[in-house]
């Protein structure tokens, strides 16, 4: 099958290296960039976890003082490869969606033990703190990064959707829909992408695409890619 993905590099890595294994066609289609957000230096000696949803938000780390041992908490292994190899080496990891981080984050640490810091971009589609904060956790959220559309696709990847349209498009928030969206209709892609299986990490974000009649629509948590292209074989 000719897959796109149309998350960033550094997320996407693990998942575009297996599908290629598995003898997919995969075309690269970041529809958005990723800028760091100057911040304060931050002392993790302050904080009794630290919470990613994306390896970006470890490149853009600021830190003072920094804790190898601290509880490290990941939504999906490139996110904890990445937070490996700068050093955490207490990492737990939740292969599902952001409320699935929740629920791993209250079932290994006490509310009372400290504070929590959520290390994030400028635009997230889940309330991670928030929903802590319910819980009862004091939680610290500091936006190191943000996104801003990608407005070109260059013509070797229009001209290969031309020839080869894509079997399956991963769409992993409101923001990237929306532009890919702007894109399709930029470079008149509607006859393309009608024949493309639509895969949104959430209800929200497919409710961006749903104008377009796509052949068909799945939602989707992290880590269920590769298990949802046997599905439409």
């Amino acid at each position: 099958m000719h897959i796109v993905i149309t998350r960033p590099k550094e997320d996407s890595l693990y998942l575009i290296e297996n599908l290629i294994k598995s003898g997919h066609v995969v075309t690269h289609l970041p529809v958005i960039k990723i800028e760091k957000l100057a911040t304060k230096k931050i002392n993790l000696l302050n904080y009794q976890a630290i919470i990613f949803t994306s390896s970006n938000a470890i490149r853009f780390m600021n830190i003072e003082k920094f804790n190898s041992k601290i509880k490290c908490f990941c939504v999906g292994k490139a996110t904890e490869s990445s937070a490996k190899q700068v050093g955490f080496i207490n990492t737990h990891t939740s292969e599902g969606t952001v409320d699935s981080l929740v629920e791993l984050i209250i079932r290994n640490l006490d509310n009372k033990s400290g504070r929590l810091l959520y290390l994030s971009s400028e635009f997230i589609s889940k309330d991670l703190d928030k929903d802590l904060v319910n819980a009862g956790y004091i939680v610290d959220r500091i936006s190191n990064y943000t996104s801003i559309p990608v407005e070109e696709i260059d013509k070797k990847t229009l001209s290969f959707f031309e020839k080869k349209p894509p079997d399956v498009i991963f769409i992993y928030s409101s923001k990237s829909a929306k532009n890919l969206f702007n894109l399709i209709n930029k470079y008149s892609l509607l006859n393309v992408v009608t024949q493309s299986n639509l895969m949104c990490i959430s209800e929200k974000v497919l409710s961006v695409l749903k104008q377009i009649k796509w052949k068909k629509v799945f939602v989707f948590n992290p880590g269920e890619e590769e298990y949802l292209l046997k599905k439409i074989r």
